[in-house]
């Protein structure tokens, strides 16, 4: 599906010179000496930092806190903790998680799914589901689990960050919180920005995606919320998969796209384009909000002497169709192929160096 080397080739590709890698790999990345290895995979590969995200509990199975203080002191230095793929959705031990990460300023990342809710779903509760026949996920899956954990975090008084935010009903609850002046941040995907579950009625498994698309009234509550600042930032929940993984019947693919190499595109699109958002905004969304969150203090800069040199060009007036085939990710299951969307990255620099020049990896 990926490798730390292709993964930060696509990262670069797409404007990125630093990246979040969550723990759902093979090994999972629950432990010190696995999250060193992300980290020093990262390094070696050179195309832009990788800093690793720890895995909140054991294998990811919910049961137990995994070592986080030990990801913390290792040279990975890990602040990010998330079982994302699937929920913390044990109450004690997402406030025990919370309470653990307050001692050096984590923050728990949360999938926000309740798992009973949403057993066989396939996608969206609602109008279309019903008309496909296909296995709901509700939207009060994602709502109460944000609703939770917001509450939990005001308890113990900690840090939480919600992944994939997708529904007008969260953005609210957020927006709640954040009025309360509790420390909740969110972000949002580029194809939740974009597309709608009107989408899966072409059956096409590249439309699979966890959480699942929504309606238009949910994309246009999520663009509204960007653009106010109650979701903080775009993370692409970049989800490369094989193509034998998505090239099959709706049911048996896989959920989840690759992102990184046309996020800022559609990013672009939905918000620029529309007027909702300006670059200079876009620069906080997708750079010093998501460096600000993950704590690395060497990126999301401004752009001035003496800072370092992590740059990304871009040519705004470009628009051509998205062809997967030039992706340097190694899967191709991207929603937009064939899709016009404007704007390129020209070049990429990493402190300074080079990674992308006129839109080629160097």
């Amino acid at each position: 599906s990926e490798t730390v080397l292709t993964g930060t080739r696509a990262a670069a590709a797409g404007g990125f010179t630093a990246v979040h890698a969550m723990a759902n790999t093979f090994p999972v990345a629950d432990t010190a000496g696995v999250v060193e290895q992300v980290w020093r995979l990262g390094k070696e590969a050179g195309y832009c930092d990788v800093q690793p995200v720890g895995a909140v509990t054991v294998g990811l199975d919910g049961k137990q806190l995994a070592e986080l203080g030990a990801m913390h002191e290792s040279a990975a230095g890990v602040t990010v903790f998330s079982d994302d793929g699937k929920c913390v959705h044990d109450a004690v031990i997402m406030r025990r998680a919370l309470e653990y990460v307050k001692a050096f300023d984590g923050v728990v990342a949360q999938h926000a799914q309740e798992p009973r809710l949403t057993e066989g779903a396939e996608m969206n509760e609602g109008e279309v589901s019903a008309e496909l026949g296909l296995g709901g996920w509700p939207a009060v899956a994602e709502e109460s689990i944000i609703a939770r954990d917001v509450l939990l975090a005001a308890h113990v008084d900690s840090r939480v960050h919600i992944c994939h935010l997708s529904t007008a009903g969260s953005v609210e609850i957020v927006r709640w919180a954040k009025s309360k002046g509790w420390n909740v941040t969110a972000e949002v995907t580029p194809h939740h920005l974009l597309l709608t579950d009107e989408m899966v009625r072409s059956y096409d498994p590249v439309y699979k995606v966890n959480p699942p698309l929504r309606t238009a009234e949910d994309v246009t509550a999520l663009r509204e919320a960007l653009a106010d600042g109650t979701i903080d930032c775009v993370a692409t929940d970049h989800a490369p998969h094989p193509h034998e993984d998505k090239d099959c019947e709706w049911g048996a693919a896989a959920m989840g796209m690759v992102g990184l190499e046309t996020a800022l595109s559609v990013v672009q699109h939905t918000m620029v384009d529309t007027g909702m958002l300006t670059w200079e905004q876009v620069a906080d969304r997708m750079s010093h909000a998501p460096a600000r969150i993950g704590r690395l203090t060497g990126q999301g800069r401004p752009v001035s002497p003496g800072e370092p040199a992590n740059l990304t060009l871009v040519d705004p007036a470009y628009r051509g169709a998205v062809d997967p085939a030039h992706f340097a990710s190694r899967s191709r299951n991207t929603p937009y192929e064939g899709r016009d969307l404007p704007g390129r990255v020209t070049h990429t620099f990493l402190r300074g160096r080079a990674t992308v020049v006129d839109g080629k990896l160097t």
